[in-house]
């Protein structure tokens, strides 16, 4: 375990991603019939198809995969999500009926909260499942079944790579259960398509490294930031502002876009950078609408959308462009840039990335 010629693991596991998103797919897709083959689940068609409900369970940069994953199998399955809080989750009364299927997120698989959630679980009878990073970790021994991300040793205390890896293996198991209810093999193949074209596009945004730098020189002495995005890009907004929480100690918040105003709004000046994750997806037309109230407040604006976009150019003061995908692809794309400035502002601020 080396840097690798990187100034920090936690960049150089940034600039794993192309590869590890690769392993987490490696040998699961099967492109001629738009299929996944995941074969950890350990649960037969029958069973599959029986499930009434899934529980997403973690902690941290876990949960907001999880909120993401709740948007994707939703989305693709028809099939109830919730995501919980695996530290709320031990400690209330929660049900768990016939049917219902959780899924325990932890890059460690040692996780206290998750670990014990996962056990409270299993006490009330639920068939228990494990995506973790680390073979023979305790979740991973403990649940019924599970898969593994295979994203490689994670040094850095603040999670990079296992967060895309995880949101793969949950756009991956959302395709599973999608294929026994309602998608067809022809979307099916399409949804492989892309998601086979994810680690390029990965690699293309980190191109963009020394460019997201020169943005983090110019915000790096900002107390506050806020973070905005819509639908699966909220929780990529989560993420972004606590990977800037968590290295650089700086004051960052996570939100829905639509719900800036109520409430946020009122911080928004000069002094305030807001962070947009505005891909062109289904709720773009709307994020624009966000984008000119903070304009019309004077906040800086830094933009996170698709190359040819003129329409936010014009209002943002800085843009940093992502490739087109499938809307419930975008997280995994949208979170290197922000990955990126949390790294660079920290550094900039002489913090320790890797031990903060």
């Amino acid at each position: 375990i080396e840097k690798g010629g990187f100034p920090h693991f936690m960049l150089k596991e940034i600039f794993e991603q192309p590869e590890t998103i690769k392993n987490a797919m490696r040998g699961r897709l099967i492109p001629a019939t738009g299929d996944v083959r995941l074969g950890g689940l350990d649960m037969t068609e029958e069973q599959l198809r029986d499930v009434k409900r899934i529980l997403l369970i973690g902690c941290g940069t876990s949960w907001h995969a999880g909120l993401i994953g709740e948007y994707m199998i939703e989305e693709k399955t028809r099939i109830p999500v919730e995501v919980e809080y695996a530290s709320e989750f031990r400690y209330r009364n929660p049900v768990i009926e016939e049917g219902t299927v959780v899924f325990a997120i932890s890059q460690s698989g040692e996780t206290v909260d998750t670990l014990a959630a996962l056990r409270e679980a299993e006490k009330r009878g639920a068939r228990c499942m494990g995506i973790c990073n680390v073979v023979g970790s305790t979740i991973a021994r403990e649940s019924h079944a599970g898969v593994y991300i295979h994203a490689g040793p994670e040094i850095g205390v603040a999670s990079t790579k296992a967060f895309t890896s995880q949101i793969t293996v949950l756009a991956l198991l959302a395709l599973v259960f999608g294929r026994l209810r309602t998608i067809s093999s022809s979307e099916g193949q399409k949804i492989i398509q892309a998601l086979m074209r994810v680690p390029d596009q990965v690699a293309e945004i980190l191109t963009m490294h020394e460019e997201i730098r020169k943005i983090a020189e110019e915000y790096y002495h900002h107390n506050n930031f806020l973070y905005l995005g819509r639908g699966a890009n909220y929780p990529v907004a989560l993420e972004g502002a606590l990977k800037l929480k968590e290295i650089s100690y700086l004051h960052a918040e996570g939100y829905p876009a639509a719900e800036m105003k109520h409430g946020p709004i009122a911080l928004i000046d000069e002094n305030m950078p807001v962070v947009f994750i505005c891909p062109h997806d289904n709720a773009y037309q709307k994020i624009v609408g966000n984008i000119c109230e903070v304009k019309a407040r004077k906040g800086k604006i830094i933009a996170i959308t698709n190359e040819g976009n003129s329409e936010v150019v014009e209002m943002a003061d800085h843009v940093i462009y992502i490739p087109r995908t499938l809307d419930f692809l975008y997280p995994i794309l949208a979170v290197i840039p922000l990955q990126l400035l949390a790294y660079h502002i920290a550094v900039l601020r002489g913090c320790n990335v890797d031990q903060p």
